[in-house]
């Protein structure tokens, strides 16, 4: 079983066995990533097979400064823009690969473009600086499951497989970054996630575009997230048993009678909502209930990741991959 490390006392651990070509899962502001040396191709194939990961679904860079980011990708002067805006933090950039990058081809999915952030971690960004590379790291749990946000969700999905956990506690963000590629003069949308797409818009002065088809980044799978047991978005009753995710104030018909009940949020607060969501879904998933209901979320700010996470969740478990 792997050894669950408090993470003011694990760096130099992390940082050995990360050298050495091992894997740690590590807390970053948005869930907990399964880390490896992303210039290694046995490290990083080491990722898809813990997490039996499909070969074709991209990895993230995660660089601990913008000069270690620009010394694998190119930024464009609106790239640059976005990056010195919101890095630290719960965005990615899909950007060209800079000539004679180190970045191992299983981490772009051999893409001639590479997915990077700097993680608002500062025990992330320490372990990268430890390391001298960057890391790969996609969300610590067993390919489109639900992802997790504390050490113990890591232990339950991945214990048996790796060898450290760093205990960060609860990841503050709670969904993955938002995804963006910016190809010329435009902002494309690939994941929404921690970052609103309307702070990006305002910053940009331009509204983001859809996604062409092709899987570019992660979490762009159809069937993502998903628990085991079936779900019901945006219902307005629940069903005899049920388990029920709700949200706000205000109960769906048929909640006194629900297996289970976790409210995201009692007061209605999105970015509340995005921090308890996968755990919220552990631990309704637990119950051992028919399917879980989940209550209409708002579309707008962190509403729209929300949502994105919740449909794939949702989706038949044998869907193709497609786009948001």
């Amino acid at each position: 079983m792997a050894e669950i490390v408090a993470q003011d006392v694990a760096l130099a651990k992390a940082a050995a066995l990360l050298a050495a070509g091992d894997l740690v899962a590590v807390p970053t502001e948005t869930v907990y990533g399964l880390a490896a040396d992303a210039t290694s191709g046995e490290a990083v194939a080491r990722i898809f097979e813990v997490k039996r990961r499909p070969r074709f679904n991209p990895l993230i860079a995660h660089a601990g400064d913008l000069a270690m980011a620009r010394s694998y990708a190119v930024f464009t002067p609106l790239a640059r823009k976005l990056a010195e805006a919101f890095w630290p933090g719960p965005l990615t950039l899909v950007l060209p690969l800079a000539d004679g990058a180190a970045i191992h081809p299983l981490v772009t999915a051999g893409l001639d473009t590479v997915a990077v952030r700097i993680p608002r971690s500062e025990f992330a960004r320490a372990l990268i600086g430890e390391v001298g590379r960057p890391l790969a790291a996609p969300s610590a749990n067993r390919s489109g499951r639900i992802s997790a946000t504390t050490a113990e969700d890591v232990e339950a999905e991945l214990g048996d497989r790796i060898k450290l956990i760093v205990d960060g506690g609860p990841t503050p963000v709670g969904v993955e970054s938002t995804i963006v590629k910016v190809d010329g003069d435009q902002i494309i949308l690939l994941r929404p996630g921690g970052t609103p797409t309307d702070a990006l818009e305002e910053l940009a002065g331009m509204k983001l575009v859809a996604p062409g088809g092709g899987i570019e980044a992660p979490g762009m799978m159809a069937s993502h997230y998903a628990p085991e047991a079936a779900m019901r978005l945006d219902v307005a009753e629940v069903r005899p048993g049920e388990a029920l995710l709700a949200f706000g104030p205000n109960r769906a018909a048929g909640a006194d009678h629900a297996a289970a009940v976790r409210n995201l949020s009692p007061s209605g607060d999105l970015r509340e909502a995005a921090t308890a969501l996968f755990s919220s879904l552990r631990e309704l998933d637990r119950v051992g209930a028919s399917a879980i209901a989940v209550e209409p979320i708002p579309e707008h700010g962190l509403g729209e990741a929300i949502n994105d996470r919740l449909r794939r969740a949702a989706a038949p478990r044998d869907s193709a991959p497609v786009n948001d």
